[in-house]
């Protein structure tokens, strides 16, 4: 009996969905009709891709479909393949309309849409001269990238597989009884935070429409603006303390937002990640704030400022800056490294090692010490407090924790040095623009630009691709898509 890659209706739901995505952005056409011309960009790809997923569809319900329910290494895989497909399939229709209006190569073009969907926000599009349409489109795939494609399809659509495909993409908590209303949770407070920045946005000076393109940009932690010099084109304080609030609910794990949502204000505070998150910005910030006084002759108010905002852009992987990082002291730009490569919360938009693995880490490594500095009989079972309560940190927790640490900085030190060959660039340049990408940051050294090559772009999209889905999904959709192909008649073990 033939194995099934995945669901075929499963593929095509999805491949309609990532259609409709791509279509949106026509949508504004009626306030910018100069970009009209446009419109077919917009519409082949999208077309196609629903299209097609119509298609797929239409063949899955023919066939009949194979009841025999497959162990948990098939489901897992298959699950990691049908993620993958996704995402592989919204990029390259993602990328498309820019390659269809002759705005960027194709090289370009799939790394904008990379950059989009990972919600990163490194561009080698000059938004100076580039069409309103377009500019929408970069902060739409970024807002849908940060929920994820599965999430917004189960929104709409669930089915059993629901919840291993939202799991395989990276989704731990199922903060609500059933998986479906934990994505219409999610959606809710999501959109929610989006109205509301978008009017705070527009009462601090913005136009309407970047107000909602900095408020997509900003609660999918993704760092894209309409702007050639960012947030500091504004020079607004007002601007970025309401930026500020927007990249932190961005990066807070969802499940500890609708504690917060519900008034649980307590439960809230005593959750580890938070408390953690917390604690390293009152770590990092005044130290960087000394560092930019010094380095930058500025007064500490206004380094205090740059540095509140900066490092929270980099924790929270959105990628949003005030200026130039061209003359940041070397200690300053060592702490948005450390911040990015951090990352954000766990379940949330943000990328990164995230901070509850960051808090994790620490704690295995101060029990080890105080295992070895105590007596050999002593027993102690440590917990640590998650959205749902308390939870053992036993040694499952601890070998994924571990296991995942040096598969992330392994990829680290990979890309980095590969980035110094690629971009031609000095190891400090290569260390802080990759991190960027494996975090799914945005913010950059100078190193990714309009004129970037190629072979730079490609190692920066590897490092997006898998910050992302979390490296493990990559790698074991991958490696089941590449058994498929070597045995297709063998059933999975």
């Amino acid at each position: 009996m033939k194995r099934k890659i995945s669901n075929p209706s499963i593929i095509g739901k999805l491949m309609i969905l990532i259609g409709i995505l791509v279509l949106f952005p026509i949508t504004v056409l009626p306030w910018y009709p100069e970009d009209a011309s446009y419109t077919m960009d917009f519409v082949y790809p999208g077309g196609a891709s629903v299209l097609l997923g119509v298609i797929f569809s239409v063949i899955a319900m023919r066939k009949k479909q194979n009841t025999e329910k497959p162990d948990w290494k098939t489901s897992m895989g298959r699950s990691s393949l049908t993620v993958l497909f996704a995402w592989s399939w919204g990029v390259l229709i993602g990328a498309l309309p820019f390659y269809l209006s002759g705005q960027l190569n194709f090289v370009q073009s799939l790394f904008e849409a990379v950059s989009g969907w990972t919600t990163t926000g490194l561009s080698v599009v000059d938004v100076r001269e580039t069409p309103m349409i377009y500019l929408f489109h970069r902060s739409f795939m970024q807002y849908c990238g940060g929920l994820g494609f599965i999430m917004v399809m189960i929104l709409f659509i669930s089915s059993k597989h629901s919840m291993s495909l939202y799991s395989a993409e990276g989704h731990p908590d199922k903060i609500m009884p059933n998986i479906k209303k934990t994505a219409q949770a999610i959606f809710i407070i999501y959109n929610v935070c989006l109205v509301l920045g978008t009017i705070a946005y527009r009462i601090a000076g913005m136009t309407w429409f970047d107000g909602i393109c900095h408020a997509m940009c900003s609660l999918s932690t993704g760092g894209f603006s309409t702007k050639l010099n960012s947030i500091g084109e504004y020079n607004s304080l007002s601007i970025e303390i309401i930026t500020i609030v927007l990249m932190i609910i961005g990066t807070t794990n969802f499940a500890a937002l609708l504690l917060l949502v519900r008034g649980k204000v307590r439960d809230f505070c005593k959750v580890s990640e938070v408390r953690f998150m917390f604690l390293l910005l009152l770590l990092a910030i005044p130290p960087t704030a000394v560092s930019l006084m010094h380095g930058l002759d500025i007064s500490f108010g206004e380094g205090l400022r740059k540095a509140t905002f900066d490092i929270v852009s980099a924790m929270s992987t959105t990628g949003y800056s005030t200026m130039s990082y061209a003359e940041w002291p070397q200690f300053a730009i060592a702490m948005l490294i450390l911040m990015m490569v951090i990352g954000g919360g766990i379940g949330s938009t943000a990328g990164g090692l995230k901070i509850a693995r960051a808090y994790l880490l620490l704690r295995l490594a101060g029990r080890n010490i105080k295992r070895k500095l105590s007596p050999s009989r002593t027993v102690e079972a440590p917990e640590y407090t998650k959205a749902s309560g308390k939870a053992p940190i036993d040694d499952e927790l601890a070998e994924d924790t571990t296991g995942f640490f040096i598969a992330f900085m392994s990829i680290y030190v990979v890309g980095s040095l590969a980035l110094t060959v690629a971009a031609d660039c000095t190891l400090t340049e290569a260390m802080f623009d990759f991190a960027s990408s494996l975090s799914t940051v945005g913010l950059s050294i100078g190193i990714t630009n309009p004129t970037t090559c190629s072979a730079a772009l490609i190692v920066e999209m590897l490092g997006m691709l898998l910050g992302r889905l979390e490296i493990f999904i990559v790698l074991i959709g991958i490696t089941f898509g590449f058994k498929m192909l070597r045995h297709p008649k063998r059933k999975q073990k």
